[in-house]
């Protein structure tokens, strides 16, 4: 706010990133969205993380083909990833899931025709799986998922979709585990 020169109190509304994401940040981006709009008295817009990424990925890379399907993916550890598959007009094909990724994973859509594009914080590891395969393109370091927000969340304040304040929790994908440190702190 102090980069944009922006006051509080000229705060129409909040946005935030619903999910999925790492437990921890979705949890800190709702509670601090959600304190703003309870002291403000202002509306909460919550956008997907993956629609907000294929928004924006689209808007940068916009001649899509239409038999191009587009993955965006976030980083959920090891081999796991959670996303979804979209069109190329950015339209919902097949909904969030947590996913292991093998190269013989998106065989049932390469059958079809469809070509693959893979991007987002969780695709960066999955180049030397398929870099042989030219069915599926990774498209490495596009991971800025608040700036693709913009779009979504005016349209959802003209339309009036806000969420209840009160109620609203993040779309966590898996529930929370968790563990142990594997060293003392203290040692």
């Amino acid at each position: 706010m102090e980069k944009t020169k922006v006051s509080l109190n000229q705060l129409a509304a909040v946005a935030v990133s619903m999910g999925p994401g790492s437990y921890t940040g979705l949890r800190i981006g709702v509670s601090t969205a959600k304190g703003l709009c309870y002291a403000l008295d202002i509306p909460l817009i919550a956008n997907n993380t993956l629609e907000a990424l294929c928004s924006g990925f689209i808007a940068k890379y916009q001649d899509l083909n239409s038999k191009t399907l587009l993955l965006p993916m976030i980083d959920a550890r090891r081999r796991e990833v959670y996303t979804a598959v979209f069109n190329a007009d950015g339209s919902w094909m097949k909904e969030t899931e947590a996913l292991i990724v093998d190269e013989n994973t998106f065989d049932h859509y390469l059958d079809q025709g469809y070509d693959l594009i893979l991007f987002g914080s969780g695709a960066d590891k999955f180049i030397p799986t398929f870099e042989n395969n030219p069915q599926i393109q990774v498209v490495p370091n596009f991971d800025s998922i608040a700036s693709f927000q913009d779009q979504k969340s005016f349209e959802k304040f003209q339309n009036q979709q806000f969420e209840d304040v009160a109620y609203f929790e993040p779309f966590y994908l898996k529930d929370f585990v968790a563990t142990t440190p594997k060293k003392s702190p203290l040692l």
